[in-house]
C-alpha cells in the first residue's frame, strides 16, 4: 500500500469556538504519539447541530467535542451514551464506534484530576458552585461522586439551579441545595471549595467576573475557574488577593483532552506533552 494521505479526523463543534485552543493540545499530543490524526475548530450554530453530528458519521470522523452551547441538545443524536453522562444530562465528547455514535463527558472527570493533582481532595468537602449549565452539572455530579459532602448550588435561573440540587441529591450520596443568585453572592462559611462554572470572563470578557462578595473569600479556600482563555482571570486573581489556593481551568482543559485523546486513539496520552503546548500557548 502506498503512503496514506488520509487524516483522521477530530475537532471540536461550538460557538463561539474561535478562541478554544484544544486543537493545539490535541494535535501536539497526536505527533508525539506519531499518530496521523487531526482536531478542527468548526464554529456550528444551534440550528444546524443536527447536521453537524451527521457529518461527524458522513466524514467517518473518530470523535468530536462540544463546547458552548451545544453539550445538552446533542443528547437527541446520540446512539449510546455514558452512565456518568446520564446523570450529568450533557455530553462534551463524542466517539464513532463504527457509525454509532457514543457520548461520554470528560469535564468533570479532567476537573477533578486537576485538583487532585494540585493536592487537593474532595472527600467530606463542602462545595460551591457557580451556575447550573454543561459544566457546572458534570462538575457537580462528578464531585459528588468522588466524596464531597455538601454542594451548593448558586444560580440566577431558579429552575435550572433547582434542578441540578436535586439531580445531585437525588442520584449521588452528596447533599445538595440551591442558593439564589440574587445581586452579589456572599460565599457562606465553611465552604472548601468554590467554583466559577460560569463562562464569566471567558474571552472576549476577559475583563469580567462573577457577582461575588470577595470579602467573603478566605485563605482556606481552595477557588477554581473553569474559563482557561485567560488561564488567569479577574475571578482568581481577586481569590488569590486573598490568599485562597486558586486552580485555574487549564489543568481541567488538559486532564479532560488527555481521556478525549484516549478515547478516539485507543493510546495513552502524553499528558505532558499536551500541558506544556497550553503553557507555551499563553506564555506560561
Amino acid at each position: 500500500m502506498g503512503k496514506n494521505y488520509r487524516a483522521e479526523l477530530t475537532g471540536v463543534f461550538g460557538k463561539p469556538v474561535d478562541e478554544n485552543p484544544t486543537g493545539v493540545m490535541e494535535e501536539a499530543a497526536y505527533r508525539a504519539r506519531g499518530l496521523n490524526f487531526r482536531y478542527l475548530n468548526i464554529k456550528v450554530e444551534p440550528e444546524d447541530l443536527g447536521t453537524a453530528m451527521a457529518a461527524v458519521r458522513a466524514f467517518g470522523m473518530k470523535g468530536i467535542n462540544l463546547t458552548i452551547p451545544h453539550k445538552v441538545r446533542v443528547l437527541e443524536y446520540l446512539d449510546e451514551i455514558s452512565e456518568a453522562a446520564k446523570i450529568i444530562g450533557a455530553v462534551n465528547t463524542v466517539v464513532n464506534r463504527d457509525g454509532k455514535l457514543w457520548g461520554e463527558n470528560t469535564d468533570g472527570k479532567g476537573f477533578i484530576t486537576s485538583l487532585e493533582n494540585e493536592g487537593v481532595f474532595l472527600n467530606g468537602k463542602q462545595i460551591v458552585i457557580l451556575g447550573a449549565g454543561g459544566a457546572a452539572r458534570a462538575i457537580g455530579v462528578e464531585c459528588a461522586l468522588a466524596g464531597a459532602s455538601r454542594i451548593t448550588i448558586v444560580n440566577r435561573s431558579r429552575e435550572r439551579g433547582e434542578t441540578l440540587a436535586k439531580l445531585i441529591g437525588e442520584k449521588t450520596p452528596a447533599q445538595a441545595q440551591y442558593v439564589p443568585w440574587e445581586g452579589t453572592y456572599q460565599v457562606e462559611p465553611g465552604t472548601d471549595i468554590l467554583i466559577n462554572a460560569t463562562s464569566i470572563g471567558l474571552y472576549p470578557d476577559v475583563d469580567g467576573k462573577p457577582d461575588v462578595d470577595y470579602g467573603t473569600v478566605t485563605a482556606d479556600m481552595v477557588v477554581s475557574d473553569v474559563v482557561f482563555n485567560p488561564p488567569e482571570t479577574p475571578f482568581l486573581r481577586e481569590a488569590a488577593g486573598r490568599g485562597a489556593h486558586t486552580v485555574n481551568g487549564l489543568g481541567m482543559l488538559a486532564n479532560q483532552g488527555a481521556l478525549n485523546f484516549t478515547l478516539w486513539t485507543g493510546e495513552e496520552a502524553p499528558v505532558e506533552v499536551m500541558e506544556e503546548t497550553l503553557r507555551k500557548e499563553f506564555n506560561l
